[in-house]
């Protein structure tokens, strides 16, 4: 094993300074996932599990959402709640078991809402309640991205250590082009979101800026009638 003093984000700059980096880049068909922008998450202040990296990350996801909604690609959203027993949490319920716990995000309550800020379209996007870290696991979204064709996924949300990276190892694993658009992502504390972010960037994703990703985007010529 290497040693080295680099804090995790100082090796994350690192590699996003290597101009040599190759990319996997946009296929034809992208999807946008936004994965558990919910109120136990995003809430900070009300609720203890909530964070925020990037103030404006709620911002530049509604501006991906409009982006991709107006090319015809698939926008998917993602929240995790559970049953009032918890069972549907399985093993990784049984670690804890408070108001704060991750079992206790019960099926309609206020930690399950999507955060107000967030501009979503009830009758185009996707919304799928989502048990486990990642979205593929024991969801529709496999069909759902073979319907459409899909072989690129920009992934946001929460978290950049649990969920997001799940997601991304997962999305690379079947073979998806997988983007991250780095202040689209967010964790509790900077050393798992930047180790994070670093690993993704070598192995699992294009890590890119909000903006280098809507300029990619727009370079995609838009579904031909799809979800329009």
């Amino acid at each position: 094993m290497e040693a080295s003093s680099k804090t995790a984000r100082q090796l994350y700059t690192d590699v996003k300074a290597n101009p040599t980096r190759k990319r996997f880049g946009f296929g034809k068909m992208p999807a946008l996932v936004n994965i558990d922008l919910q109120k136990a998450y995003t809430n900070v202040g009300e609720f203890a599990t909530a964070y925020e990296t990037d103030p404006r990350q709620l911002e530049y996801v509604n501006t991906l959402a409009e982006e991709f909604r107006t090319k015809g690609f698939p926008v998917v959203w993602t929240y995790v709640a559970y049953m009032d027993s918890g069972e549907d949490c399985g093993v990784w319920g049984t670690r804890t078991n408070t108001p704060d716990s991750l079992q206790n995000i019960k099926v309609g309550s206020r930690r399950a809402e999507f955060d107000d800020r967030l501009v979503i379209d009830h009758k185009r996007d996707i919304i799928v309640n989502k048990r486990m870290a990642s979205v593929f696991f024991e969801t529709n979204l496999g069909s759902v991205f073979n319907f459409h064709g899909v072989d690129t996924l920009v992934v946001t949300g929460g978290s950049t250590s649990g969920c997001v990276r799940a997601t991304v190892v997962d999305s690379i694993s079947r073979s998806f082009r997988t983007i991250v658009p780095e202040e689209c992502v967010a964790d509790k504390h900077e050393a798992p979101h930047f180790a994070n972010l670093y690993d993704m960037a070598l192995k699992y994703a294009d890590v890119l800026s909000v903006q280098e990703t809507i300029d990619q985007l727009r370079r995609v010529p838009s579904a031909a009638g799809k979800n329009q």
